[in-house]
């Protein structure tokens, strides 16, 4: 029991040097995700099919209120059977718009489904990079400033992202420079940079808060 006392005793005095020792760093997932291409292409094919299947939505939508309205309008002409009938139909309608509202964007759906189809390989290709960045500069530990920790200040010189876009082969604002040219091939307007992708990010520029991640990635980085 002594010798265990002891032990703790010696282990509390020689933990406050050895953190000090320890070298940390920080990063910035959301500023590095919004500078790798592959990236900003994944979030572009999700808005596509998020838009069609909000397109679809709207479609049946818009055919349970016609035959609402339509059975309002003749209800008072139709007789008990044709009006439960008619009922029973929109009914279904409407049951099987709300089936298919759950199964685009309800939890688990096909909107989930497909963020992590195309975000996982990417997030990936950043853990990698990031994990082969603190081996070689010797970091114990790495932050992230866009994960919504209790991290409220860190200085920029900490801040690796820039050294992770390089290891990612990735120069800052290349994404947004690819997305602009493209644009401009296909004759799109890109004056004003506007985009209707609301994780697009100006080019270049200093790391900024706010996470780009997804509970996927989460996950990953606590293993």
């Amino acid at each position: 029991m002594r010798k265990l006392l002891l032990l703790l005793l010696l282990a509390s005095c020689l933990l406050p040097q050895q953190a000090r020792a320890q070298k940390y760093a920080c990063v910035n997932t959301d500023y590095i995700l919004k500078n790798i291409p592959d990236y900003v292409s994944a979030m572009s094919k999700l808005a596509k099919f998020t838009g069609e299947w909000q397109a679809e939505l709207e479609s049946k939508q818009q055919e349970v209120d016609e035959l609402r309205e339509q059975y309002q309008q003749e209800a008072y002409l139709l007789p008990d059977n044709l009006k439960q009938r008619r009922q029973d139909e929109i009914r279904t309608k409407d049951s099987e718009l709300r089936a298919l509202q759950r199964q685009r964007f309800g939890a688990g759906g096909d909107l989930d489904k497909k963020r992590a189809e195309l975000m996982r390989p990417v997030q990936e290709r950043l853990y990698n990079a990031i994990e082969r960045v603190a081996r070689e500069k010797n970091y114990a530990f790495v932050f992230d400033k866009a994960s919504g920790s209790t991290v409220v200040y860190v200085s920029e010189k900490y801040d690796i992202s820039n050294q992770v876009l390089e290891m990612l082969g990735v120069k800052p604002g290349q994404a947004q420079q690819a997305g602009a040219g493209a644009a401009a091939g296909a004759g799109a307007p890109a004056g004003d940079g506007k985009s209707n992708n609301p994780s697009a990010a100006p080019a270049g520029g200093k790391p900024s808060g706010g996470s780009a991640i997804g509970k996927k990635g989460e996950e990953e980085k606590k293993r």
